[in-house]
């Protein structure tokens, strides 16, 4: 059984380093209210929303994946560039944009290094790319 719980682009979430404990999908419908004389509006479905994903979870620095894995997470989003997000299982979701990255740093040792990171990842995933274009290049 494999330990890689999905990879993001070339980062790995898995057992052995970066485990999240909550993965929250978010996939919004969209609906348009039509005015009618008289009556309640009508609601009229015009598409799919933005989908996000949340992952939440510990890292703790000095355990296997060490101190930078959030900062090798940064280095990606940085890019500007839609990841392909596959699961541990080898289903594929599609290309991704990291939107943001939170980090909380709690139990100091010597030298400032954190023994924990509690919410090291928050809204790690977001936004399934569809229409967005990418230096010239569209991903559908």
């Amino acid at each position: 059984m494999t330990k890689v719980m999905m990879k993001l682009g070339a980062y790995t979430f898995s057992m052995e380093t970066a485990a999240y404990q909550e993965l929250k999908r978010t996939t919004p419908f969209r609906w348009a209210a039509q005015n009618r004389v008289g009556l309640r509006p009508a609601l009229q479905f015009v598409g799919p929303g933005q989908e996000s994903i949340e992952l939440s979870g510990t890292i703790y620095p000095l355990y296997k994946g060490g101190i930078g894995q959030l900062n090798q997470m940064r280095q990606q989003a940085g890019t500007g560039t839609p990841l392909i997000l596959v699961d541990g299982l080898g289903n594929i979701w599609g290309k991704w944009c990291i939107e943001e990255i939170q980090e909380t740093q709690t139990v100091f040792l010597p030298g400032g290094i954190p023994q924990n990171s509690p919410s090291a990842s928050g809204s790690a995933i977001t936004g399934k790319t569809n229409d967005i274009q990418d230096k010239g290049r569209r991903y559908a």
